[in-house]
Protein backbone atom coordinates (compact mmCIF):
# COMPACT_ATOMS: atom_id res chain seq x y z
CA UNK A 1 0.00 0.00 0.00
CA UNK A 2 1.31 3.38 -0.82
CA UNK A 3 1.89 5.87 1.53
CA UNK A 4 -0.16 9.21 1.29
CA UNK A 5 1.56 12.01 2.43
CA UNK A 6 -0.25 15.30 3.71
CA UNK A 7 0.98 18.99 4.86
CA UNK A 8 -1.50 21.12 6.53
CA UNK A 9 -0.94 24.61 8.72
CA UNK A 10 -2.58 25.33 12.16
CA UNK A 11 -1.91 28.50 13.99
CA UNK A 12 -0.32 28.93 17.53
CA UNK A 13 -1.66 31.88 20.16
CA UNK A 14 1.32 33.63 20.85
CA UNK A 15 3.69 32.77 23.98
CA UNK A 16 2.85 29.28 23.74
CA UNK A 17 5.77 27.58 21.92
CA UNK A 18 6.84 26.15 25.39
CA UNK A 19 3.82 24.96 26.39
CA UNK A 20 2.69 22.93 22.97
CA UNK A 21 5.99 21.66 23.19
CA UNK A 22 5.65 20.55 26.40
CA UNK A 23 2.04 18.93 26.08
CA UNK A 24 3.48 17.16 22.90
CA UNK A 25 6.67 15.74 24.64
CA UNK A 26 4.26 14.77 27.04
CA UNK A 27 1.66 13.11 24.42
CA UNK A 28 -0.45 10.84 26.10
CA UNK A 29 0.08 7.05 25.28
CA UNK A 30 -3.30 6.77 24.27
CA UNK A 31 -3.34 9.56 21.98
CA UNK A 32 -0.07 8.13 20.50
CA UNK A 33 -1.64 4.56 20.21
CA UNK A 34 -5.01 6.13 18.33
CA UNK A 35 -2.68 7.73 16.05
CA UNK A 36 -0.83 4.46 14.94
CA UNK A 37 -3.92 2.41 15.28
CA UNK A 38 -5.64 4.76 12.59
CA UNK A 39 -2.69 4.82 9.73
CA UNK A 40 -0.26 7.60 10.86
CA UNK A 41 3.19 6.11 10.02
CA UNK A 42 4.85 9.66 10.61
CA UNK A 43 3.77 13.03 11.68
CA UNK A 44 6.34 15.77 12.32
CA UNK A 45 4.78 19.40 13.87
CA UNK A 46 7.08 22.64 13.12
CA UNK A 47 6.96 25.90 14.43
CA UNK A 48 7.31 29.23 12.24
CA UNK A 49 7.84 31.70 15.20
CA UNK A 50 7.87 34.74 13.14
CA UNK A 51 3.85 34.10 12.31
CA UNK A 52 3.20 31.33 14.92
CA UNK A 53 2.38 29.19 12.56
CA UNK A 54 2.39 25.49 12.71
CA UNK A 55 3.55 23.34 9.73
CA UNK A 56 2.25 19.42 10.19
CA UNK A 57 3.94 16.84 7.94
CA UNK A 58 2.31 13.69 8.06
CA UNK A 59 2.54 10.14 6.31
CA UNK A 60 -0.90 8.13 6.55
CA UNK A 61 -1.60 4.38 5.28
CA UNK A 62 -5.19 4.86 4.20
CA UNK A 63 -7.24 8.33 3.82
CA UNK A 64 -10.47 6.78 5.03
CA UNK A 65 -9.07 5.57 8.41
CA UNK A 66 -7.15 8.35 9.05
CA UNK A 67 -10.79 10.50 8.97
CA UNK A 68 -11.87 8.06 11.36
CA UNK A 69 -9.60 9.37 14.31
CA UNK A 70 -11.46 12.53 14.48
CA UNK A 71 -14.27 10.40 15.76
CA UNK A 72 -12.28 9.18 18.48
CA UNK A 73 -13.17 9.69 22.45
CA UNK A 74 -9.26 10.21 23.10
CA UNK A 75 -9.09 12.62 20.29
CA UNK A 76 -12.04 14.96 21.00
CA UNK A 77 -10.56 14.77 24.21
CA UNK A 78 -7.16 15.95 23.09
CA UNK A 79 -9.00 18.77 21.04
CA UNK A 80 -10.15 20.10 24.45
CA UNK A 81 -6.82 20.03 26.21
CA UNK A 82 -5.25 21.86 23.17
CA UNK A 83 -7.87 24.98 22.83
CA UNK A 84 -6.39 26.96 25.02
CA UNK A 85 -3.30 27.49 23.57
CA UNK A 86 -4.35 27.39 19.51
CA UNK A 87 -7.05 28.59 17.14
CA UNK A 88 -9.67 26.28 17.29
CA UNK A 89 -13.09 25.09 15.63
CA UNK A 90 -16.14 25.59 17.73
CA UNK A 91 -15.75 21.77 18.73
CA UNK A 92 -12.69 22.90 19.70
CA UNK A 93 -10.60 20.89 16.76
CA UNK A 94 -7.89 22.89 15.46
CA UNK A 95 -8.37 25.36 12.79
CA UNK A 96 -6.41 23.21 10.06
CA UNK A 97 -5.44 24.30 6.41
CA UNK A 98 -4.66 21.80 3.86
CA UNK A 99 -1.31 22.36 1.79
CA UNK A 100 -1.16 21.46 -1.36
CA UNK A 101 2.53 19.76 -2.50
CA UNK A 102 3.88 20.98 -4.63
CA UNK A 103 7.29 19.21 -5.20
CA UNK A 104 8.61 16.10 -3.69
CA UNK A 105 12.04 14.80 -4.26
Amino acid sequence: MKTIIKGFKMKLYEGMKEEYKKRHDNLWPEMRQMLKDHGAVSYSIFLDEETNTLFAYLEIKDEKLWEKSADTEICRKWWDYMADIMETNPDNSPVSVDLERVFTL
